[in-house]
Order: structure tokens, then C-alpha cells, then sequence
């Protein structure tokens, strides 16, 4: 079978994917999504996954039209047709064909399922904080809303300065998330990661990783940042990545306690794909 993009219940070619030019999603960015990665045609965490999807889409009162099992066989279908070795899964529902404004129309959502091919990750990477503040009292905080401008101009600024991640601050300069992975901090032989007030997504392995680790939550200023041991980054595809460089700082990396978890993970991860 040839790849396929699901669409609304349709299992369909991408060259004849159609999304209205007036879906919310487009118009406002009214959406929200998931990532996750799949190995062998086999997605991971995928439970925690379309967990996190209906959070995101209450958060914003946005109605999924159908329900988790439907999403699963869509996620399987997408799968079987790309048959890709790693790949990654996005899960996308929009606000659906709306009025050209704010108000949302009376359609239903819109609801994608697609893949892509997912190259690994190196172990290490740099990163750099960024002069805008992450707004943690913001009505879409903590929620994974398809309005990414804001970590699209962050990740621009980074990759000028060759990073591959940005990391944001919170109005209040303690430490948030990057623009795509919850963060972890190496401090005195401990291992810490900014609690969800800090308006931080909750990440799928941000979880695993507080499950598998002696990780804590607790604020962590910018300063402490900055004087940390070491720095790790996780997300679907990152895993569980060192930093190796932070604004210029050299680090050492994958430290002990980066390696730590990211083999705790790796075999949490081995051990079954919903855990």
C-alpha cells in the first residue's frame, strides 16, 4: 500500500489531502495536536498520547468528533501504508470550516492523522535561552495548541546560533521548556525539572522520565540554569538528549545523570510500547 494521509475518515493519497481554506486551524490556529514516534510500525505511549490529546482539546472546549479506538486504527492504518522503520506520528484536530474571525463555525472538527520518517537523535545537542519570556498564566499554558508562531520564531533564533533548541524562561525568569522538549537540570548531584505551574507541557517523556527516575519537581531560576552540571532535554524525538553546549557554555555531556535516565528510559521504552 502506498502512504496515506487519514483524513476525517478517510484513508487518502497526501497529493489529494484537502483542508478547507477557511478551517480554523488555518485561519486562527484554533488546533491542537499530538507527536509520537512509532518503531517498527508500533507506536509508542500511544494511551498517554490521546490522553493528552483530549486535555489539550478541553482546554480549548474544541469537540473531537470521534473517539480514542477510531484514532487508534487510524494511527495503525497510517502506519501499515507508510511502513517506515521510525516514523513519526502527528494527530492533528482543528476547529473545522469556520467565519473568518475568532468564532468558530458549526462543522465539525478536523481531524489528520499522518507520518513521516523520524531520524534519531545524537546524543547531545546545544542549546540557548531566548529573550522572550514563556507566559505561564497565559490562557493556552500547558496546553498543545497548533498556534506555534511563538516557538517558530524561538527555534529560528537558536539555530542562528547553532543551536537545535531554544529554551524559554517564564515571565518571572525561572525555568520553563524549549520549544519542543521539557527540560532537566543536573544541580549538586541532583535531578530537577520545572513543575507543571511553570506553564510547561507535560511532556509524554518528561513523565516516564520522573517515573524511572529520583527526578523532582521543583522551580529552578534561571541562574541555577545557568550554573547547572548538566542539562538534558526530553521529548518523543529526542529521548532523553544531553546539552551539550548552553549559551556558549561548554558541558559535559551525556553527564552521569543524563546517562542514568536515558538508559532507564531505554528500557522502560524496551519493555512494552504503553507503558
Amino acid at each position: 500500500m502506498a502512504e496515506q494521509v487519514w483524513i476525517n475518515g478517510e484513508l487518502v493519497d497526501p497529493a489529494e489531502a484537502r483542508v478547507s481554506v477557511f478551517d480554523h486551524g488555518l485561519t486562527v490556529g484554533d488546533g491542537v495536536f499530538e507527536t509520537l514516534k512509532a518503531v517498527g510500525g508500533r507506536p509508542f505511549a500511544l494511551r498517554r498520547h490521546l490522553e493528552r490529546l483530549r486535555h489539550s482539546a478541553a482546554g480549548l472546549s474544541l469537540r473531537i468528533p470521534v473517539d480514542d479506538d477510531a484514532l487508534r486504527a487510524a494511527v495503525s492504518d497510517v502506519l501499515a501504508a507508510s511502513a517506515l522503520p521510525l516514523a513519526r506520528v502527528r494527530i492533528t484536530i482543528t476547529g473545522g470550516t469556520s467565519p473568518l474571525g475568532s468564532e468558530r463555525g458549526e462543522h465539525d472538527a478536523t481531524v489528520v492523522v499522518a507520518a513521516a520518517a523520524l531520524a534519531e537523535a545524537p546524543s547531545t545537542t546545544a542549546a540557548c535561552t531566548v529573550p522572550w519570556p514563556r507566559n505561564e498564566r497565559g490562557a493556552v499554558a500547558g496546553i498543545k495548541t497548533t498556534s506555534y508562531a511563538e516557538n517558530v520564531v524561538a527555534l529560528a533564533h537558536a539555530r542562528e546560533r547553532g543551536c537545535t533548541e531554544a529554551l524559554f524562561l517564564t515571565t518571572t525568569g525561572l525555568l520553563c521548556e524549549g520549544t519542543g522538549s521539557n527540560v532537566f537540570v543536573g544541580i549538586d548531584g541532583r535531578l530537577v525539572t520545572p513543575p507543571l505551574s511553570s506553564g510547561c507541557l507535560a511532556g509524554v517523556t518528561r513523565a516516564l522520565v520522573l517515573q524511572v527516575t529520583a527526578a523532582t519537581e521543583e522551580d529552578i531560576p534561571g541562574d541555577a540554569l545557568h550554573a547547572a552540571d548538566e542539562v538534558f532535554l526530553t521529548s518523543t524525538g529526542r529521548d532523553v538528549q544531553g546539552v551539550n553546549r548552553l549559551d556558549g557554555r561548554e558541558l559535559a555531556a551525556p553527564g552521569e545523570l543524563t546517562r542514568e535516565a536515558a538508559s532507564a528510559f531505554a528500557a522502560l521504552a524496551a519493555a512494552g510500547d504503553d507503558p
